[in-house]
């Protein structure tokens, strides 16, 4: 069954470039950022785990830790930093799952069960759905999922705006609007009457009869 927003991602023991992990011990008391790559050595991807490796500290100011999984050995995983930091400029510190036995893509519902066969010998296109990043809370349930193909490289400005968007509205009732940026105004949400809305944030204003705005709090 495929992962869900509030479903708890499945924990799992796995080696990493920067040696075993227990996933839920390692994720601790903040967000994870799991990113998934069909191959080592591919070019969209090369470029994808460097941009990350950039904008490492703005995760990590975020309480996010960032970790990338490839269905190939962690061998393959180490001489491929190399590749990443010579066209990106950027090192990769953060740790890089070795999935050759397709543990973890099965688990998240990123290859079918009954994949099969020597990671050296799957090309990307057999590992194409292999292209998820996932955000997980805290509390270890999915808050987000979102998948790409392969000839598309991915937007982490879109998955850190995303971050910010989740952990303000987990600490306060408010939700976001389209294209919201961290210190825009917010949307109040249903739950809020307006006696409560005036006491949290001291006032809002109503675009509609259920569209109730206000400064973002925090």
């Amino acid at each position: 069954m495929a992962l869900r927003i509030g479903d708890t991602a499945p924990n799992f023991t796995a080696q990493t470039t920067e040696g075993e992990i227990d996933f839920h011990d390692w994720i601790g008391d903040g967000y994870a950022i799991l990113f998934s790559h069909p191959k080592d050595f591919t070019p969209v991807c090369t470029t994808e785990l460097g941009a990350m490796a950039g904008m490492a500290e703005e995760f990590a100011r975020r309480d996010a830790k960032i970790i990338g999984i490839s269905v190939d050995p962690i061998e393959d995983h180490l001489r491929w930093k190399d590749d990443i930091k010579s066209y990106t400029g950027n090192a990769v510190e953060y740790p890089m799952i070795g999935d050759p036995d397709m543990t973890v893509a099965k688990l998240y519902d990123m290859l079918p069960a009954e994949a099969s066969g020597d990671p050296a010998d799957r090309t990307p296109a057999d590992n194409q759905t292999v292209r998820t990043v996932f955000i997980i809370g805290p509390d270890k349930k999915v808050k987000l999922s979102l998948t790409y193909p392969m000839t598309t490289g991915r937007n982490f400005d879109e998955i850190l705006r995303a971050l910010d968007s989740i952990r303000l509205t987990a600490e306060h009732k408010v939700a976001t609007p389209a294209g919201w940026r961290d210190g825009e105004d917010v949307i109040v949400t249903a739950a809020v009457s307006d006696d409560e809305a005036n006491e949290r944030f001291g006032g809002f204003e109503r675009k509609l009869p259920y569209l109730r705005t206000t400064k973002q709090p925090g």
